[in-house]
């Protein structure tokens, strides 16, 4: 019985999947585990899926006939899986070897951990780090953890808020108490979502540096910043507060959400896109008190009020960490 199901979305990447299933296989071969690695394929019209059944026949696929967004074609792969635990991996990554017996190795028998975020390295400079784990404030940032400092400096493993979706191992048991990815989000924070979910359910996620991959997402291509990115992702921040903090959370922390708003309105409108961050935060306001978005709340129940204040001092501890890096 297979212990891991390597999950990876996939949507027109042709590009980047040959790279990622090549440097993957020796990576799950020699991890002393069972495993079995699923593609779901979010209805690519490039060639995605002619190079999966011609050249890659020990890939499991799930082929949708649309593009459905990250969360809900990762949620069909989860839903095909019965392994106790689950590896999200980007397409555009290419693992080390070792990665998958890290990650295991990092998650297995502690219980409490619900998920571990990889050692994510910049492609084109991978002695810089991409990702290891990720931040959230009391401003309503999120911040990768370590981005652009050496990798180096990030070898020992830690407590992170949340881990980051692009390759991270999650507890199944975990994903069943609290639910899957939140398809309203489409893409973009849905990980810290999740990741918050856990952590009002007591749970605490950690990165592991043994498990490393390259990430070309954070390569220079120039696509850090663009129209529909910032839409999406102010609409998932705004959503993603309405829905995991309970409304006396929510009036403490008003104040610096409001001048996290604000600063970032000023950042994006001096990049010529003010007006498309302002209209997502609208956006997630409107979708978190939606019929659809209230559904998703996370109902307060007084045996969480520990975990809430743990939150709490982490959302004020993350700000000072955040706003020393700028």
């Amino acid at each position: 019985m297979e212990k891991i199901t390597v999950i990876i979305p996939n949507y027109n990447g042709e590009a980047y999947l040959r790279e990622c299933l090549e440097a993957l296989k020796p990576s799950v071969q020699r991890a002393r585990v069972g495993y079995r690695v699923l593609v779901v394929d979010n209805g690519s019209s490039d060639d995605s899926r002619r190079i999966l059944e011609q050249d890659f026949p020990w890939v499991q696929r799930l082929y949708l006939k649309k593009n459905t967004g990250f969360c809900y074609a990762v949620n069909r792969g989860i839903e095909q899986s019965s392994s106790p635990y689950v590896l999200l991996l980007n397409n555009d990554t290419k693992a080390y070897p070792g990665f998958v017996q890290a990650l295991y190795d990092a998650i297995e028998g502690k219980p409490r951990c619900f998920s571990v975020s990889a050692q994510m390295l910049m492609w084109d400079r991978p002695e810089l780090l991409d990702d290891a784990g990720d931040l959230y404030c009391a401003l309503g940032w999120s911040r990768a953890v370590g981005k652009g400092y050496p990798a180096a400096d990030y070898e020992k493993p830690m407590h992170v808020f949340t881990a980051c979706a692009g390759a991270a191992i999650y507890r199944r048991s975990v994903l069943d108490r609290i639910g899957l990815l939140d398809e309203l989000h489409f893409a973009y924070l849905e990980d810290l979502d999740l990741g918050y979910r856990a952590r009002i359910y007591g749970y605490y996620n950690a990165y592991e540096p043994k498990a490393k991959v390259l990430h070309y997402g954070s390569a220079s291509t120039g696509s850090r910043y663009n129209l529909k990115k910032t839409e999406l992702s102010s609409c998932n921040n705004a959503y993603v507060v309405l829905k995991n903090m309970p409304p006396l959370q929510l009036l403490v922390n008003l104040p610096f959400l409001f001048a996290g708003f604000v600063i970032k309105a000023v950042f994006f409108a001096r990049k010529g896109m003010g007006m498309e961050y302002v209209k997502g935060y609208g956006k997630g306001i409107a979708r978190g008190l939606s019929a659809a978005g209230r559904r998703k709340h996370v109902r307060f129940e007084l045996r969480h009020l520990p975990n809430y204040l743990s939150i709490q001092g982490q959302l004020f501890v993350n700000m000072v960490r955040i706003l020393k890096k700028n």
